[in-house]
């Protein structure tokens, strides 16, 4: 069993960043909402994934650099930038700053080279991970600001005012070639639909925090947007389940997070307490659908490799 699940590792999918993005974001949620000892846990899980894939793609470059060219072209190869940006996010929060700047490093030598090969390949109609385009711009903007905050220097939130107006674009050029249609087969990217818009609302609530001053009509109106998604996914879930585990069934997990943790955010950043109050109890539904995904790539036919 141990090699089936090592062999299932070596061949895991560029989404399979979603892992590490999705458990580290709902550790930062448990955080927020006073949960520190499950929300350390939760990031030491994310912490060993991440440096369990950091070691697979390595060594994929290296002994088969045809696949790995062919994986990078590919929109889920940027769940590598958002999954150290989310990492280093969280340590910063720990006080950890010095390993915030490490990640923003590593992030940014990920993301220029596969923004660049990404948009190369680009297809139409776009599909839910087709978003990461957006999110890992946006994750850049959150760490920046976090970071900015962190050590006093408020330039770093105007730094990341750059890669914060960069992402809302991008989330415009793919929501106008999104395919609707994807809301009923997705495999469980389609969520990222209301992910991207979410972490544009955190990415504006950590400037805003970081002392960049965003207006708080921007703070809520993204908010708001975001949340317009929410009965939309639902509901579309309700019309057609879909039940199997798909290694994309995280970025149904990193959306469910990001909803709680812009809204701890912006809460703070405008000062309502009814906010506070959907982010904490929202926490929970997060916690749960990360349980529920687990669960279920646990007990799943370990021979089956994941579908990409």
């Amino acid at each position: 069993m141990h090699r089936v699940y090592l062999a299932g590792l070596r061949n895991a999918p560029p989404a399979a960043g979603g892992v590490v993005m999705a458990t580290g974001i709902v550790s930062v949620d448990l955080s927020s909402a006073g949960h520190e000892t499950l929300s350390r846990g939760l990031l030491v899980i994310a912490g060993a994934v991440w440096l369990a894939l950091f070691a697979v793609f390595v060594a994929r470059a290296v002994r088969r650099p045809a696949r790995f060219r062919a994986d990078a072209a590919t929109p889920a190869a940027l769940t590598a930038v958002a999954a150290s940006e989310v990492l280093g996010t969280r340590l910063t929060l720990l006080g950890r700053d010095w390993a915030g700047f490490v990640f923003l490093v590593v992030a940014l030598g990920f993301w220029l080279p596969l923004v660049a090969l990404v948009l190369r390949a680009w297809a139409t109609p776009t599909v839910g991970v087709s978003f990461m385009l957006a999110v890992s711009a946006e994750s850049i903007a959150v760490l920046s600001a976090t970071l900015g905050a962190a050590v006093d220097a408020p330039g770093l939130a105007y730094v990341a005012l750059v890669p914060f107006v960069l992402g809302l674009g991008a989330y415009v050029f793919v929501l106008a070639r999104f395919d609707l249609r994807e809301l009923l087969t997705g495999r469980g990217d389609h969520w990222v639909t209301g992910g991207a818009l979410a972490i544009c609302t955190l990415a504006a609530g950590r400037i805003a925090l970081g002392g960049a001053g965003l207006p708080d009509a921007v703070l809520v109106g993204l908010w708001v947007a975001a949340m317009a998604w929410l009965p939309v996914l639902v509901a579309a879930e309700v019309i057609r389940p879909r039940l199997g585990y798909d290694v994309r069934r995280w970025a149904t997990v990193f959306p469910l997070g990001m909803y709680a943790a812009c809204s701890f955010v912006v809460a703070t950043a405008v000062h309502d307490g009814g906010l506070r109050r959907f982010a904490q109890a929202w926490t929970w539904v997060a916690a749960a659908g990360w349980l529920a995904v687990l669960i279920a790539a646990v007990v799943r036919t370990p021979s089956t490799p994941p579908r990409t």
